[in-house]
């Protein structure tokens, strides 16, 4: 395995997974599409050809006031 190559595709990848999902985690936001303010992401990771699943969770607020201590 050539590792330099391997890093660059690896970046190249998050580098895309991170913008697109930016990008459609805003609009949901923008478009007023999220009640309570407050966001439950997941993502997962799976790959077709090997044995993997990564899950990772968050809930993250919009920063609006929703009457909760902060």
């Amino acid at each position: 395995m050539d590792e330099d190559r391997f890093n660059i595709e690896l970046r190249k990848f998050l580098k895309e997974v991170g913008v697109t999902s930016q990008r459609e985690i805003e609009r949901v936001a923008r478009d007023g599409l999220v009640p309570g303010g407050k966001l439950k992401l997941r993502m997962t990771l799976t790959a077709e050809n090997a044995p993997l699943e990564h899950v990772v969770e968050r809930t993250i607020s919009l920063g609006e006031d929703t009457g909760e201590p902060g």
